[in-house]
């Protein structure tokens, strides 16, 4: 059964079952207004839910006696037996419907039209001052000949009364903290358990804790409510808005079965709903206006909801306009909200982030859905209520995306245990990939670029954050060296880093407490627990922590533009590029793909074989290639004029080595300086001015060549050059066409 339908059934059973009580009431007392109106009410939802779900038959009949309550209401009829009759048979003809419902999904084929000519004869009697009703009947009004006797009886399945219960809220609130509490005895038992050779005590620890278990996933799923439930309701809202304001608007909707606690569905119900209207009022261009700008008529906006990192993420984007930096700069200074001054020296994502402020809006007019400079402040007020956080990212012309990120207020999940600083740190396994040591036997040591530690996990480069130095806590680990520290994988806004704390713990479920106020305005943790010996432990925010340590910076862009071709040489793609110095000043790029390792060698390591300069690297011998030298066009040096001699270039003692590897051949180019790694969209390019070069581009606002790797190698002339097997087909996804 379609879960609307069992809910309007099990909701109208129960509010017949006060329908009755009232009715009998009013006959006694006439003049109950409050009663009256309750009644009238369950009539009202009745027809309205019928009339959605599609019941006619059902609609009709709970209209008419709508009606007849109207007049009562209003005061025009006065409540007496044949009203009451009249009623009381609806209501029986309203639970025979909901049977038919319940058993074939249909309101049936009875003829009620008896019975609402009758309610319709009684809404039309004489004024409340005549002494009697005119109309009166002694006896409910007959209702349609009988349907088909039911099938013998509760053979049938239990009715969608027998099988429900509703639950105060409050209730169940005190049964999840007294599950808590449960738990974190459990866990205590648990812990004490692990230090006695007691067999029968064993077996009984493990029987509570299978038992607590059990019942901690039932409690807590009783609490629980899919998200689609508030987002049922926006297809509709989208299409009256965008019909309203001229526009075209497709909607898709992802992560409908994300669940939430009750009590954070509905505190999020307004914000999204004012979050969706935005966009489809301001967000979303004038087909017109889309097409001129390139785009297809019809706009696109996308609700995606999904699990990270022990909280619920919820994105709304759209592919519209985008948020003018410019033009909330202006506005903000023009209504005094900030100075020019202030502005200058505000980045643009804080200026975007302007729009939360009270009062503040660019729209141009005030419109039926928004305009008025409300919204947004009341949508991060009452996501912060619940201890959540809302961040926007916008591209002029290409769109915007809002994220809300929602705790869990109170919830019971496992986690993994490690210390730094000699303080316990709880990490969410929602978050968690694995984890690592680094240095040791067979292990990858530690390196830097740029300054910044990062650590080669299968090939990949792996950014690094020091626990205890984002937290800025004394490590009781200050002996250990990079070798054999441990990293703890982790996975942030589909971004990995890796966290490297003094140790690690045992993994155990851990009740989550949301954190006093004091501590609310740290974004690196999202909750507190109680650890199995007593002692508090801080939750980690994965996501926060990346951003305090500039791993990640904000909301990731999410486009709903057509996904782009599979390979680099397409304008706009994104790709990993190491960046190096060349001994002139200039600037170079090997896409990282084309790198296996990073190394630095003591100038004094380097041999030679013949012409062939060498090193050696991993049991074998790791043939160098210059590549100031293989690019730099051969011309007599300079002499200096006072002595005869040759200038020397003064020589660093170490050399900067990218490893290169294809089908087990291996080569080292020496480079300049290594500057950095970058997530860069190479789309200003021009033509190689040089061999060696395959293109250049503008990276991070700098020209930039990038080497042609297989040219550089055949000119080098090593050894194994006839045999090198040809980069071309990978280089090609970054060649200039």
């Amino acid at each position: 059964m379609n879960e609307v339908v069992r809910e309007f059934l099990l909701e109208t059973q129960e509010n017949l079952a006060q329908l009755d009580l009232d009715l009998v009431t009013l006959e006694k007392e006439p003049y109950e207004r409050e009663t009256l109106a309750r009644a009238f009410r369950t009539l009202h939802t009745v027809k309205g839910t019928a009339g959605f779900l599609g019941l006619m038959r059902l609609q009709a009949v709970a209209h008419a006696a709508e009606n007849l309550l109207s007049k009562l209401r209003a005061g025009e009829l006065i409540f007496n037996p044949s009203i009451a009759s009249a009623l009381l048979a609806t209501v029986d003809a309203i639970r025979r419907m909901l049977e038919a419902v319940e058993q074939t999904e249909q309101e049936g084929s009875g003829d009620y039209t008896e019975l609402i000519q009758t309610l319709e004869r009684l809404k039309t009697a004489e004024a409340k001052s005549a002494p009697t009703i005119t109309h009166a009947i002694e006896a409910p009004p007959a209702l349609a000949a009988p349907e088909p006797q039911p099938e013998p009886i509760e053979s049938r399945p239990a009715a969608v009364a027998d099988t429900s219960i509703r639950v105060d809220v409050g209730q169940l609130d005190k049964l999840m903290n007294l599950v808590g509490e449960l738990v974190l005895a459990r866990n205590q038992i648990m812990q004490l358990s692990s230090s006695l050779d007691d067999n029968g005590f064993l077996t009984t620890v493990q029987r509570l804790n299978l038992l607590t278990t059990e019942l901690q996933a039932g409690v807590m799923k009783t609490r629980m409510q899919p998200i689609g439930n508030v987002l049922a309701k926006f297809p509709r809202l989208v299409r009256d808005i965008a019909v309203a304001c001229g526009k075209q608007v497709h909607l898709d909707m992802d992560g409908k079965d994300t669940e939430l606690d009750k009590t954070i569905i509905e505190a999020i119900r307004d914000p999204l709903t004012h979050l969706v209207r935005n966009a489809v009022d301001h967000g979303i261009e004038m087909p017109d206006v889309r097409q001129a700008r390139g785009k297809p008529p019809e706009g696109r906006l996308a609700l995606h909801a999904f699990h990270e990192g022990g909280k619920v993420i919820i994105e709304i984007r759209d592919d519209g306009g985008g948020i003018d930096v410019n033009r909330v700069r202006a506005k903000a200074i023009s209504v005094g909200l900030i100075t020019a001054e202030q502005a200058s020296r505000l980045s643009e994502r804080e200026i975007i982030h302007l729009i939360f402020a009270p009062g503040f809006s660019t729209a141009d007019k005030v419109t039926n859905f928004s305009g008025r400079g409300v919204g947004m402040d009341v949508v991060r007020t009452n996501i912060e209520k619940i201890g959540g956080v809302v961040d926007v990212e916008s591209q002029l012309g290409r769109g915007s995306t809002i994220k809300m990120k929602i705790p869990l207020t109170l919830a019971i999940i496992p986690a993994l245990t490690v210390t730094a600083g000699g303080d316990r740190y709880a990490i969410p396994q929602v978050s968690l990939l694995e984890l690592v040591r680094a240095g040791g036997a067979g292990g990858q040591p530690i390196e830097a670029i740029h300054g910044a530690p990062v650590y080669r996990l299968r090939g990949n480069l792996l950014p690094l954050v020091y626990l205890d130095r984002v937290l800025q806590v004394e490590s009781k680990n200050s002996a250990a060296s990079d070798a054999g520290q441990i990293i703890v994988v982790l996975q942030a806004d589909d971004r990995q880093f890796g966290l490297i704390v003094d140790d690690i713990h045992d993994t155990e479920e851990i009740v989550v407490k949301p954190l006093q106020k004091q501590l609310k305005g740290t974004n690196v943790f999202s909750g507190a627990t109680i650890m199995g010996d007593g002692k508090i432990a801080l939750i980690l925010d994965v996501l926060g922590l990346a951003q305090r340590a500039h791993v990640i910076s904000g909301v990731k862009t999410r486009t709903l533009e057509e996904k782009p071709a599979s390979t680099a040489a397409e304008a706009g793609e994104r790709q990993n590029v190491l960046l190096f110095a060349t001994p002139d000043g200039g600037r170079m790029a090997i896409p990282l793909s084309l790198v296996a390792r990073l190394e630095e060698f003591p100038r004094s390591a380097l041999e030679k074989v013949g012409a062939q300069h060498v090193v050696q690297y991993r049991d074998a011998i790791l043939p160098l290639i210059d590549v100031a030298a293989i690019m730099r066009p051969r011309r007599r040096r300079p002499t200096d004029k006072h002595s005869g001699n040759r200038r020397r270039r003064t020589e660093s003692p170490t050399v900067q080595v990218v490893v290169h590897a294809d089908e087990g051949c291996r080569v080292g180019l020496v480079v300049g300086q290594i500057l950095d790694i970058v997530e860069e969209s190479v789309t200003t390019r021009s033509r190689a001015a040089r061999p060696g070069v395959l293109f250049t581009a503008v990276v991070q606002g700098k020209v930039t060549e990038f080497l042609d790797v297989d040219a550089v190698i055949r000119a080098a002339d090593v050894q194994f050059a006839d045999d090198w097997p040809s980069t071309g087909a990978r280089q090609g996804a970054v060649s200039d066409s």
